[in-house]
């Protein structure tokens, strides 16, 4: 066994002493806030007993030939990014979190991921920057690929402690830090639907609202009614959820999807579209009007069904926002991620997901949000386009918002459904890594999907 004494906390705080890949094994949750399935996450260490700073996730790639570029990439976004927060990581620990297709054996999931294992070590040597341990997690199991001694990590591994019984469990609930179950469980609250009646029922009132609302959206003056109409039908459904009789858990997420009608769900996603309406409905992220607004989006985000998917990335994106902005930082990085998911350009998604990521304080986008929604009280009118500045302390480029002519077509483009002016350009941020591959049939990068007027956001 590789003997570590790595601190969760920094000097001052309570230190829990991890001695050993057991010990790491059963931390892993309590660092990311949730059970990482199917993910790589790399964790930066600081000083000489190890202090935890820094931690990356991402999706293990599905193609083998794909490992060693993502490696590389992995490793100088952890690098680089905890130099600039907290300096250079003396070592990083990392784990490969995968089970087995059916279940029963975690041995076989070990050795294929191997090889990834070993480009991640290589890549971070590369950079000076040592690989401490290197953990496989699957089927309730733990492998070492740094521990030859077969006495403490044998082949065919070690069983993960019982949850809620290690010193780690009972100092994590002293804390008040939780666990909320797997990824896999909390990127399901977010998707979309998948029963047929369900989806044909709610596609059908998104293609009858679709051609309602794009002639008014056209118009400038016709626009801000739908702006207006959006954000009170959005005011009135957060009401409503408000008032209900609170639910299970398990129960919470089908309640809230019964007291939304289809047709209010389609009007208010279709509008949501509109850069400025969302801006708006984004103030909503404090106090019991956030955890209405969080429960609103979510369940707007598994009404983007069929070919409304990328529509989702801005009810996805606001679920993140409230998240982020009151205190729940593993249930924004899942909704932001999802959203770049639907949309890989969107850039608020983008802003936001680097922010949350660069452990940016959320005060001073709320601040701006505030002044924002006072002005527009003040004025009776609407608010008037603004500079935001999230980061830059940070020498982040600041968001600047103007109007644009879109492309005299309209961008439609055929098999995808249509979406309102005001929708996100789609560029990249300039500093982030997201490895990807090319998807078949995605639509070109210059396509619009309304006419004549819209606005859209630019770096």
């Amino acid at each position: 066994m590789n003997k570590h004494h790595e601190s969760t906390g920094p000097a001052g705080e309570q230190q829990i002493i991890l001695r050993g890949p057991a010990d790491l094994a059963d931390a892993l949750p309590y660092l990311m806030g949730f059970y990482p399935n199917d993910s790589v996450v790399m964790v930066a260490l600081h000083g000489g007993r190890g202090r935890f700073g820094g931690r990356l996730r991402l999706g293990i790639p599905q193609a083998p030939g794909e490992w060693g570029p993502v490696a590389d990439q992995l490793a100088e976004c952890l690098i680089s990014g905890s130099e600039r927060r907290e300096g250079r990581p003396d070592a990083i620990v990392i784990f490969l979190c995968q089970d087995s297709p059916d279940g029963s054996d975690g041995r076989l999931t070990m050795e294929r991921l191997r090889p990834f294992a070993q480009r991640l070590r290589t890549a971070c040597g590369a950079l000076d920057v040592p690989v401490l341990e290197a953990l496989c997690i699957s089927d309730g199991r733990y492998w070492s690929y740094c521990c030859p001694d077969p006495r403490c990590c044998p082949d065919q591994g070690n069983p993960l402690a019982m949850p809620g019984t290690t010193v780690m469990a009972a100092a994590a609930t002293y804390a008040g830090v939780h666990v909320r179950g797997t990824l896999r469980d909390m990127e399901a609250r977010l998707q979309p639907w998948r029963t047929p009646v369900d989806v044909a029922t709610q596609q059908e009132a998104l293609d009858r609202t679709v051609p309602e609302l794009v002639p008014r959206l056209l118009d400038e003056r016709a626009r801000r009614e739908v702006a207006a109409e959006t954000l009170r039908l959005a005011r009135t459904l957060m009401d409503r959820i408000e008032e209900s009789q609170p639910a299970p858990p398990a129960l919470a997420d089908a309640g809230d999807d019964q007291l939304i009608g289809s047709d209010e769900a389609a009007a208010v996603i279709l509008g949501l579209q509109d850069r400025e309406t969302r801006d708006k409905a984004a103030a909503w992220m404090e106090g019991s009007e956030a955890q209405a607004a969080l429960r609103l989006w979510r369940t707007l985000a598994r009404r983007c069904v069929g070919p409304y998917g990328e529509h989702a990335a801005a009810p996805l994106t606001l679920a993140g926002w409230v998240s982020w902005s009151t205190g729940d930082e593993p249930g924004a990085r899942v909704a932001l991620t999802l959203a770049l998911r639907a949309d890989p350009d969107y850039t608020f998604a983008q802003l936001l997901h680097r922010a949350c990521n660069e452990g940016l304080d959320p005060e001073a986008l709320r601040r701006c949000l505030r002044e924002a929604t006072d002005e527009e009280a003040g004025s009776g009118a609407g608010a008037p386009e603004a500079t935001v500045d999230t980061a830059a302390d940070r020498g982040a480029t600041p968001l600047h918002v103007r109007k644009v002519r879109p492309l005299p077509d309209g961008g439609r483009r055929r098999g995808r459904a249509p979406r309102p002016p005001g929708t996100e350009r789609r560029k990249t941020a300039p500093g982030s890594v997201r490895p990807r591959t090319p998807v078949a049939g995605r639509r070109p990068r210059e396509a619009r999907r309304y006419g004549r007027r819209g606005t859209r956001t630019r770096r």
